[in-house]
């Protein structure tokens, strides 16, 4: 991606450190800007047997997520699809200075995409070991949007349309393939119900903001194919005492540690 995009938005930008300071994230000012559910997303994705692994970041925004994961795993190679110009041409920036671009690569495009369109782009069907998303949370038609564009569309879709992510999840995903979604939890209902028939052996990772507080997020992954069970996992949690992170949490979001419970498959 070119220098313009940095010189047109660089008094919009935050620079933000992620991973105790192992990368460094531009990101938009306002609107949607990555957090915690982008690391968690990364640190559950497994490395694979080989330490490889070939993985597409679906609706990846600036790149926060695909990049944690190929902070963390050297050998991965990794594809961060983003349909808003802004977002992707921010995400190549973000692969250029944090030194990835021989494993990261940018690609601009919409879920749902033909195979033609998809094969212009460079990108094959049933090609990646992994596909992770975090798709938006929130119900389009249900409430007000956010009066940033660009938040609003990050936030917030048509129910219909998570559908249409799992479909496309489903048609990226090799043989045998992984799928790893973060979702709010009281939609978990609707997130299974688009991955099963797609995804078995589907695992649930509750993530709880304290002990004893209702899960907040969920993750969930499966294997593409799988007809293994659902498992629901013991529970994640993110903070201790006042605002400080548990000691598992501190090692996942600052030393750029996997989840234990995802992290083998």
């Amino acid at each position: 991606m070119g220098g313009s995009a940095a010189s047109a938005t660089k008094d919009q930008l935050t620079d933000d450190a992620f991973l105790g300071g192992a990368l460094q994230i531009l990101q938009p000012m306002s609107g949607y800007r990555a957090g915690l559910d982008a690391v968690m997303l990364a640190a559950a994705v497994p490395a694979g047997p080989q330490g490889s692994v070939r993985v597409l970041d679906l609706g990846a925004g600036v790149g926060t997520a695909g990049l944690c994961l190929a902070r963390r795993v050297a050998a991965a190679q990794v594809v961060l699809f983003e349909r808003e110009a802004l977002l992707a041409q921010i995400a190549g920036l973000n692969v250029e200075r944090n030194a990835l671009v021989d494993r990261v690569r940018v690609i601009e495009g919409e879920v749902g995409l033909s195979a033609a369109a998809l094969n212009a782009l460079g990108l094959a069907e049933e090609s990646f070991d992994h596909v992770m998303a975090n798709p938006p949370f929130h119900d389009r038609d249900a409430g007000t949007l956010a009066p940033d564009a660009l938040k609003a569309d990050a936030h917030a879709m048509a129910q219909a349309d998570l559908e249409r992510w799992a479909r496309f999840m489903a048609r990226m995903a090799a043989a045998g393939g992984c799928v790893t979604v973060i979702y709010k939890a009281d939609a978990l209902s609707r997130l299974l119900a688009v991955l099963e028939g797609r995804f078995g052996a589907l695992r649930v990772l509750p993530l709880h903001p304290r002990a004893g507080a209702a899960a907040h997020r969920i993750i969930v992954q499966g294997t593409k194919g799988s007809r293994g069970p659902l498992q629901v996992l013991a529970g994640f949690v993110v903070h201790g005492g006042g605002d400080t992170f548990t000691a598992v949490a501190q090692a996942v979001l600052r030393g750029g540690a996997p989840l234990p419970m995802l992290a083998e498959r």
